[in-house]
């Protein structure tokens, strides 16, 4: 039995897309559709590239929630996969999806998570404490920005001499490597 998998990313979806192709020879994941909440975000051409329809919904679609939970049935999803998402999940595919939906944030939860807390913001942040490690975390979603349970976290250090780009190549590497590797066993 196959398990369908919608992936949300807002941005370029170096994570969708690695998250695909990890499982390309893998029949049990299947990945029908990438949805994302700009039009002009990269990860619809990656979604062509990768022959997965990708749709974008407003800022107000969102919200109601409806017309996606709609969109996901039609397109029978079993889970949903946040690869780089910004918006807040609404109730209407929270209820839709119970304990479904997994995100990964770029950092050590619960430090420097939280709404507007992601991308660069968050290695700035943690730069800017002068912490010696960041990270990934992997949890699942609830209500709140970055606060479902925990399934997974992978560390990396954090020198002295590190910039925020040096940092976010760490935590990206942390990121392709454990991210589908924690979906396959979660839901495999």
């Amino acid at each position: 039995m196959s398990l369908k998998i919608a992936l949300f990313a807002s941005g370029s979806g170096s994570n969708a897309e690695n998250i695909v192709r990890y499982f390309a020879n893998n029949q049990h994941f299947i990945f029908p559709l990438i949805v994302s909440n700009k039009s002009d975000a990269f990860v619809h051409q990656r979604a062509k590239n990768l022959e997965i329809p990708s749709v974008t919904f407003a800022k107000q679609q969102f919200e109601s929630g409806s017309e996606i939970v709609a969109l996901l049935h039609a397109y029978k999803v079993d889970a949903i996969v946040l690869a780089g998402f910004l918006l807040k999940i609404p109730e209407a595919i929270l209820h839709a999806f119970p304990s479904k939906i997994v995100n990964i944030h770029p950092a050590l939860l619960p430090k420097y998570g939280g709404k507007g807390m992601y991308g660069d913001r968050v290695h700035q942040a943690v730069k800017a404490a002068g912490e010696n490690e960041s990270g990934i975390t992997i949890h699942y979603v609830n209500e709140q920005y970055d606060a479902g349970n925990i399934i997974f976290q992978a560390k990396c250090a954090v020198n002295e001499g590190d910039t925020v780009d040096d940092i976010a190549a760490k935590v990206h590497d942390l990121e392709y490597k454990y991210f589908p590797e924690v979906i396959q066993t979660i839901w495999g």
